[in-house]
């Protein structure tokens, strides 16, 4: 029996709820407070918003993909009835596109059916990723805020957008509200230096990053992109390492508004202007209608009020990295947190069953491209299944106009619709049981693609392409490995800055809310794992199950960590926890004991109420 005073230490951040600036002085932001401020509300006038303070938002957008469906039910449960502001949320279809059930049909019917109704933007199955529709069609667009009922918001962060997670719960607040309460996480400046080698990737970059900097550098931290090696990285290629900062264990990953990415707006802008002709304008035709998010209007916007950090804003660490000393990299297997050096990983020729270019990570035009090119002429090799499926319905069309998608199709690569996929671990070529796949996706944790017992690697396009040729993990013909810095020769640097008082944490005496209780009783069950994920606590495979009840979900918690795991809590309690008690009983239960930083990974409740229901 473990006991709790009913007044106990915690340490907390000493903020309030903004920081209130001197008066006479400014209180220097960096790009991404500056973001927060301009979307925070209920502020007290003067008050500054700094790393660690809780704030109420008001995000440009939401974004909610399958898990529409439960959080329709929240937004009923909690008495609302109408959308604060219809414009707000979006609606993108694409994680279980493949099931053609009535049972799925039904539900994705259901949720379109809710949008129209609420006057919400809405994109079917079939459309595309939520997180590559929404950079897409600019409703994640620079020097705004948007957040989405899904862990690879970050990604938005490739344009300048701060990105962030919501559970469901916020969502269906922000539906009825139009805010949500959130905490600014503490700020890290990762510096980027010098130019990518030949051959070398945004993928690699990412790769890297989280192999390296593998103890928790960059937890719950908000992460801003500096460097003069920023504006060598294309768009998509920052998309790419923002995406996966996710991984990397932080909220947000940021690059700066720079003219790289200004040129690729308006080279955007300039297709739409033209979009309906196949002629040069002329003062005889009339313009085509304006795109609401994506105009000129907007990103003249954007480029008359430049936003950037202050040159003193505080960052609690700052990292640095030279693209120039790194090479090609692959992750794992099953943890981003293991990166080997492409070289050093080839010489084993370890055998692959199943290869995947898929997900919002690298499956745009250009990452198809990459991988067509090493495809032309070649043909995937025996025993091996290549998955393909693009971003978006739009990635799709411009790769097939540019003979890039029919160069894949001829190497032998099966076609998945545009969507999620074997990423989150629905429909086709999932791993089996004793497989090895290599994929251009985000997330190789254990049992995430397939089987528990089969082994994922991360790599980029290329390398992906290039080992569905050669049947085990190889680096394309191209790539001229001569030329390439030594494997062992990267270079990089960590530093953790001093306290300072804006960020200076106390220790607090904090009441126990009432109905909490001062004592558990329980056996204690040891988890001996650092980093356990919700995709081990709760399988991606029954995340959009969403009529499963409480008691089923108990029946497949941690079913990728431990499948005796229900069986051997119910064993140990001989009256389930939920059972009633006597007042001042103390409450029953398993004490669950596990490594530091548990529940990484996926925003899925189900995570926390399938263990609660245990």
């Amino acid at each position: 029996m473990h006991r709790i005073s009913r007044r106990w230490k915690l340490t907390v951040t000493s903020r309030g709820l903004a920081t209130l600036a001197p008066e006479g002085r400014r209180l220097p932001q960096t790009y991404i407070e500056k973001i927060v401020q301009k979307y925070a509300v209920d502020l007290p006038q003067g008050k500054t918003v700094r790393a660690g303070d809780y704030v109420m938002i008001r995000p440009e957008h939401v974004m909610s993909h399958d898990n529409t469906g439960p959080i329709i039910s929240k937004f009923k449960s909690i008495g609302a009835t109408s959308i604060h502001n219809p414009k707000q949320p979006v609606f993108t279809l694409d994680h279980d596109v493949q099931n053609k059930s009535d049972k799925n049909l039904k539900k994705y019917a259901s949720i379109e059916v809710f949008a129209r109704e609420h006057g919400v933007d809405f994109y079917p199955a079939g459309r595309g990723i939520g997180h590559q529709i929404l950079v897409e069609e600019g409703y994640a667009f620079p020097h705004t805020m948007t957040v989405a009922s899904d862990s690879h918001s970050n990604m938005y962060g490739g344009v300048g957008c701060v990105g962030t997670p919501i559970v469901r719960t916020d969502g269906a607040a922000l539906w009825a509200t139009g805010k949500t309460w959130w905490q600014v996480p503490r700020m890290v400046k990762v510096e980027l230096k010098g130019r990518l080698p030949k051959g070398v990737t945004g993928k690699d970059v990412i790769v890297a990053l989280c192999g390296t900097f593998n103890q928790d550098e960059v937890l719950n931290a908000a992460i801003e992109f500096v460097g003069d090696g920023v504006p060598s990285l294309g768009v998509d290629e920052r998309l790419a390492i923002s995406n996966m900062t996710t991984e990397w264990g932080a909220l947000a990953g940021v690059f700066p508004v720079d003219p790289t990415l200004l040129k690729w707006y308006d080279g955007i802008i300039q297709k739409l202007e033209t979009r309906t002709f196949n002629i040069p304008m002329s003062l005889s035709i009339p313009a085509p209608p304006e795109h609401p998010r994506l105009n000129r209007r907007r990103l003249q916007r954007i480029q008359n009020s430049p936003i950037s950090s202050d040159p003193d804003a505080y960052y609690s660490a700052h990292l640095t990295f030279d693209l120039s000393t790194l090479v090609p990299h692959v992750s794992g297997p099953n943890s981003v947190k293991v990166s080997t050096p492409l070289p050093v990983l080839e010489e084993k020729q370890i055998p692959i069953q199943k290869a995947y270019l898929v997900s919002c990570t690298n499956s745009r035009a250009s990452d198809l491209a990459a991988a067509a090119e090493v495809m032309k002429g070649q043909f995937v090799a025996p025993g091996v299944e290549f998955y393909v499926a693009a971003a978006s319905s739009n990635v799709q069309a411009e790769s097939e106009r540019r003979g890039d998608w029919d160069t894949l199709v001829a190497a032998g690569a099966k076609v998945l619709p545009a969507g999620c996929g074997p990423c989150i671990g629905l429909g086709t070529g999932l791993l089996e049981e004793g497989e090895t796949g290599i994929s251009a996706t985000n997330r190789n944790y254990k049992g995430r693609m397939g089987h528990p017992k089969a082994q994922a690697y991360l790599a980029s396009p290329a390398v992906v392409a290039a080992s569905a040729i050669k049947g085990y993990i190889a680096s394309p013909e191209s790539l001229d490995q001569a030329a390439l810095p030594a494997y062992d020769g990267l270079k990089v640097s960590y530093s953790a800055a001093p306290t300072s008082s804006a960020s200076s944490a106390a220790a607090e005496t904090v009441e126990l809310i009432e109905g909490f209780p001062s004592v558990f009783s329980g056996p204690l069950l040891f988890a001996p794992q650092d980093n356990l994920n919700t995709d081990g606590i709760y399988p991606g495979k029954y995340t959009y199950q969403d009529d499963m009840t409480l008691e089923q979900q108990a029946k497949v918690v941690m079913e990728n960590y431990d499948p005796t795991f229900a069986v051997t809590v119910a064993q140990l309690l001989p009256v389930p926890a939920s059972a009633p008690r006597a007042a001042g009983e103390p409450k029953l239960g398993a004490v669950l004991v596990a490594g530091y930083n548990f529940g990484t990974g996926s925003s899925r409740e189900q995570a926390a109420t399938a263990l609660k229901s245990a």
